[in-house]
């Protein structure tokens, strides 16, 4: 399930992201890179341990765990902090899947991947978020502020950047429910609850729906 985000950080807090990243040194992105990633990663990241970066979290991190599709999306029961990685011309990330286990001394399971993009689409050329589907590639270059969600198990890649440079948040949640295919009908159950609790709240119908979704979360959640 592909989940997008319209919007998620608004422009007065964009300006805030903007102006760290454009004044900070970025690393090699190889040095966070998996074992299959190493060989494909080319990119830059911010230092962990750069002095704005709790700021940069406080923004980025507090608007997604708290956006309503990401809740009920994710059911996080894990939330990963987030990389800030930076492509210029020459830059790409080759088609890889996302490591299985990440952490150190507070290990998680990869079940959902996050890309937040922190400019716009005409301030670089490629660089499109490609995901590998059963239809074929599917590209995804977003406006500044907007979110993309897939699940971690998709084979990706980003695009070489060719112009300009590419600004994106990257991270990863361990989800209450571990199949993707039972979180989707989650997903979309919670909608249709969210719509009728708005529109009929004591209906019968409401209630049949909202208990369903509230036992099945139950039958499938681990934690």
């Amino acid at each position: 399930m592909l989940l997008r985000i319209k919007g998620l950080i608004p422009s007065d807090k964009l300006t805030i992201v903007r102006g760290i990243l454009d004044s900070a040194d970025f690393i090699d992105g190889k040095l966070s890179a998996g074992k299959e990633a190493v060989s494909v990663k080319n990119n830059a990241e911010l230092p962990q341990n750069h002095p704005e970066m709790a700021r940069l979290n406080n923004i980025v991190m507090g608007l997604l765990v708290n956006h309503p599709t990401y809740q009920y999306g994710v059911l996080p029961h894990r939330i990963a902090a987030p990389f800030y990685a930076r492509y210029t011309p020459g830059n790409q990330y080759g088609y890889h899947v996302d490591d299985p286990i990440m952490g150190q001394a507070d290990r998680y399971r990869t079940d959902v991947s996050i890309t937040v993009f922190l400019n716009g689409p005409d301030e670089y050329e490629g660089g499109d978020l490609t995901l590998m589907t059963a239809t074929g590639e599917v590209k995804h270059k977003l406006p500044a502020g907007d979110a993309i969600l897939y699940p971690s198990g998709s084979l990706h890649q980003v695009a070489p950047v060719t112009k300009g440079s590419r600004l994106v948040a990257v991270t990863w949640a361990q989800s209450m429910v571990r199949d993707p295919a039972q979180r989707e009908l989650l997903y979309n159950l919670s909608q249709a609850r969210d719509e009728l609790l708005g529109s009929e709240p004591e209906s019968e119908v409401t209630q049949k729906i909202s208990t369903t979704y509230i036992n099945l979360v139950r039958m499938w959640a681990e934690i």
